[in-house]
């Protein structure tokens, strides 16, 4: 029987660090935003969860974003950057709310593809509240490139 070999994680580090942090400061400050009065910008979206995996040779990212439409999704790819922005409207006036901890208003996540990706090679689907984007073929070119390290012995003189 041959031994299996351990792959680690090809996607580690493909998530934009900004995004990372705002999803974080978002779970953090969740009880600040049953009290926000003024719609969020960019600058301070919430960043939805997103898982991504391969799925054969493809990179599949998965977004989770239950109560958005599909009108109020954006998905473009620019400089080698995959952004998922767009807005979660409350339609609720005159409700009055005792607790609140679902984020509204704008959202963005930044995922960096691997170098090579085109947009031909980028294709996205949203179903109830599920937005899935296929690129097709990253798989195998998101995993780590092995750098030679060579030793240079220093001359004394």
């Amino acid at each position: 029987m041959a031994a299996r070999r351990k792959r680690g994680n090809p996607f580690h580090g493909v998530m934009d660090m900004m995004s990372e942090m705002n999803r974080i400061s978002d779970h953090m400050s969740s009880m600040d935003s049953a009290t926000q009065t003024q719609p969020r910008g960019f600058a301070d979206a919430w960043s939805p969860t997103t898982d991504i995996f391969a799925r054969g040779t493809d990179l599949v990212v998965r977004s989770e974003l239950p109560g958005v439409g599909s009108d109020d999704v954006d998905v473009t790819f620019s400089h080698g950057t995959l952004t998922i922005s767009g807005e979660r409207r409350r339609d609720d006036e005159g409700i009055v709310y005792y607790a609140s901890e679902r984020f509204w208003g704008a959202f963005r996540r930044e995922i960096i593809l691997p170098e090579g990706t085109g947009e031909e090679d980028v294709e996205a689907n949203f179903d109830e509240g599920l937005l899935e984007i296929t690129v097709r073929g990253a798989a195998e070119a998101a995993g780590p490139k092995r750098i030679r390290v060579r030793s240079k012995k220093r001359s004394e003189g």
